[in-house]
């Protein structure tokens, strides 16, 4: 039977979707298969909500956007009992592909029903699913904070009004409390739950959430819209970062640069080309705020020589034009409400790290009967990633701190507290455009490849190293200030866990390194790579497809018995097939008799494992196949790491297995050498480099505790 949870509000602006994405982030790591459904929406097609999360809904589903809605408020004001039956039709249409479902409620957008909350319950009653009760810490008219005794008037309002329609109430969230209040809060609320449910045997769990500004702020583009604005220069890509204030810019220059602060967004008539400028220039001073936006208000027309300024300044800043006086743009501005959006990362990672510090997941998850999982998704297979990362943080080292990607994804790390970070580069460049990016990396250590003491330490160990290829310590001062020998020298002392790099580096600059001053492990003759090729339903290895181009029979051995380790420690149980076009004793030749040599080897160095080959890929895979072909093998039609002969093969599969499939593949994972370091694709999205580093880190709590090495 489908799990379900029904999240509705009593009121607009209570931040349900972001609880909601808290719900279906949870749900996500312990299911398989989590859908979403919206019963009401205005209009099918262009529904923010569902265009957002969607991406967040394992990809197997298969859902559409049109699947995941049940009706509109126009066919709920024409005919309510019609519109009823249609959603639950839908509803069963869609939960039934899905072990579980999140069903978002309507967003009391729809002003001519003031009974919106009773029909979101009776919908919720026939669909039999629970709800779960997301209350506002805010007064709606002015956004003020309300008190205890207001939210538990709010909650004795509310509460009746479900079960009037029979809807069963599972629990409360109360969104967006005054942080210094969420203990008196979640007691008052709670003595109403209790009062009201008197009769009930089920206890009902009440969470509060604390207002975070984050959440709340409007960014630049919506800001933009309110004044009916046009991008005039500096950074587009900025637009979407958040405003958390707003300065109007109506003083003396040098009380106008008193007054900006961080995020914030100042208003400057456009006759006031001096104020312009005087901003423009302290946002290229590392002692100034650094500001969201300008807007730059009036009809006005800058000057040749203001325009000849401006096109030729490097600007990140954006810069918006509206035709509004300096009253009418303010005003608009002060008046936007942001909205959340499961597409802004800094908004979901903070919405995420709010959700995980104040709900109990586990109650959470138990008090809806959550089944077994039946299957691994991929995205339960990420979120197990990340959760064993988290259980043991490590510090990881990410070199490449000049790359956007890595420092919105060293953001999300942090917040969600999977892995300590240390980002390569300069410390007020770095914070600087992490800050125009719109992300915190304030809980990252940033250290410049010339900090004075380290490299002196760097060098003399590098020279040792390297004595017998008459490296001198000047040589190695110079060597070691690239970031990758940095990062490297970093964990070889044990002054980080691990090292991700390679968003902007190749293979070769990101792994020589490693060779030189890690090597490998006592046993092992290579240095190899995996991917783990998430499917729909399970885990698979796939080795080597991005390091060794035709290893040897020896080394082809090394890599599955590497791949063997490596799949033990995310928890595959390695089955192992040593591929070829030819399956058993069927075929000869020089290819064929270097795979069956490397499983003689693997079952000689390692008889514990299970092995079989040669073997075709179809045979390994297929049950039906592997019955004809090899009917007594414990490998055959259920294999779990694969082996291919050489780098083209492994390559070819990998993508195509990707491509017919619909799998996800994370890597590649290097294995063999003596400490965690791993290498990204040039084109890794920031997915990539958030799995990648929690990879790291789950490799390194394998390893032994580093113990900083002492000369």
């Amino acid at each position: 039977m489908t799990a379900s949870i029904y999240i509705s509000s009593s009121e607009g602006y209570s931040g349900k979707q972001a609880v909601a994405l808290g719900v279906l982030d949870t749900l996500t790591k312990h299911v398989g298969r989590v859908g979403l459904f919206r019963p009401i929406v205005a209009d099918p097609e262009s529904d923010d909500v569902l265009s957002h999360m969607l991406d967040r809904v394992d990809t197997s589903l298969e859902l559409t956007p049109e699947e995941c809605v049940g009706t509109t408020y126009d066919e709920v004001h024409e005919d309510g009992a019609a519109a009823l039956a249609k959603i639950i039709h839908r509803y069963d249409a869609m939960a039934r592909r899905c072990e579980a479902v999140v069903i978002i409620g309507s967003d009391f957008t729809d002003v001519g029903n003031p009974a919106e909350l009773g029909f979101n319950a009776r919908v919720a009653a026939n669909l039999g699913a629970p709800v779960l009760l997301v209350l506002s810490g805010r007064n709606q008219n002015d956004l003020t904070p309300r008190s205890a005794d207001e939210m538990a008037q709010v909650a004795a309002i509310t509460i009746p009004e479900l079960e009037a329609e029979h809807a069963k109430l599972i629990g409360v969230i109360v969104n967006r409390g005054e942080p210094d209040a969420l203990a008196a809060i979640r007691e008052s609320v709670t003595a109403v739950v209790r009062e009201v449910s008197k009769a009930e045997t089920q206890n009902r769990p009440v969470w509060v959430l604390p207002q975070n500004p984050i959440l709340i702020a409007p960014t630049v583009a919506e800001l933009s819209d309110s004044v009916d604005g046009e991008f005039y220069a500096g950074d587009q890509a900025l637009m979407s970062r958040e405003v958390l204030g707003v300065t109007v810019c109506g003083m003396s220059m040098e009380n106008v640069l008193s007054r900006t602060f961080e995020s914030g967004v100042a208003v400057v008539a456009a006759d006031r080309t001096e104020t312009l400028v005087a901003l423009l220039l302290a946002q290229q001073a590392d002692n100034f705020p650094s500001l969201a936006a300008i807007v730059v208000n009036g009809p006005f027309e800058f000057s040749s020589t203001v325009e000849t300024l401006l096109r030729g300044v490097d600007l990140n800043v954006p810069i918006v034009r509206t035709q509004y006086g300096t009253f009418e743009t303010s005003q608009r501005i002060v008046n936007t409400r942001g909205r959340f959006s499961a597409a802004n990362r800094r908004k979901v990672d903070a919405a995420l790290a709010d959700f995980v510090e104040h709900v109990d997941a586990e109650e959470l998850v138990a008090l809806l009967n959550v089944p077994e999982p039946s299957v691994v998704t991929p995205l339960m297979f990420e979120y197990t990633l990340l959760d064993r990362a988290r259980r043991d943080r490590k510090k990881i080292v990410l070199p490449e701190g000049d790359d956007d990607r890595i420092l919105i994804a060293a953001s999300t790390l942090l917040a969600r507290e999977v892995a300590e970070i240390v980002i390569l580069g300069d410390t007020e460049t770095i914070r600087r455009r992490a800050t125009e990016l719109g992300v915190n990396i304030d809980g990252a250590e940033i250290l410049a490849t010339n900090n004075p003491e380290l490299l002196d330490r760097f060098a003399t160990e590098y020279a040792r190293l390297r004595a017998h290829r008459g490296v001198t310590v000047e040589d190695a001062r110079h060597r070691v200030q690239d970031v990758s020998y940095f990062g490297t020298m970093m964990v070889h002392l044990g002054l980080a866990d691990g090292m991700v790099s390679g968003a902007a580096h190749t293979t070769a600059h990101t792994i020589k390194p490693s060779f030189e001053i890690v090597k490998t492990k006592p046993s092992v003759s290579i240095v190899s790579s995996v991917f783990l090729m998430s499917l729909a339903d399970r885990v698979l290895v796939y080795g080597d497809c991005a390091v060794n181009p035709d290893p040897t029979a020896e080394q082809l051995a090394d890599i599955a018995i590497s791949s063997a380790e490596t799949a033990r420690q995310f928890h595959i149980n390695p089955r192992i097939a040593m591929l070829s076009y030819s399956t058993g004793d069927s075929g000869s030749g020089a290819d064929v008799d270097k795979v069956r040599e490397a499983t003689k080897l693997v079952r000689e160095r390692a008889p514990q494992l299970l092995v079989e080959g040669p073997l075709q890929y179809d045979a390994a895979t297929d049950m039906a196949v592997a019955a004809k072909k090899m009917p007594e093998s414990e490998v055959a039609g259920r294999a779990s790491v694969f082996i291919f002969p050489d780098l083209n093969t492994g390559n070819n599969t990998y993508k195509a297995v990707q491509r017919a499939a619909g799998a996800v593949a994370i890597g590649p994972v290097l294995q063999g050498l003596n400490k965690p370091i791993n290498d990204l694709s040039r084109g890794a999205l920031i997915s990539d480099i958030i799995n990648t580093v929690a990879i790291t880190a789950i490799q390194a709590q394998a390893e032994a505790p580093t113990q900083p090495v002492t000369q």
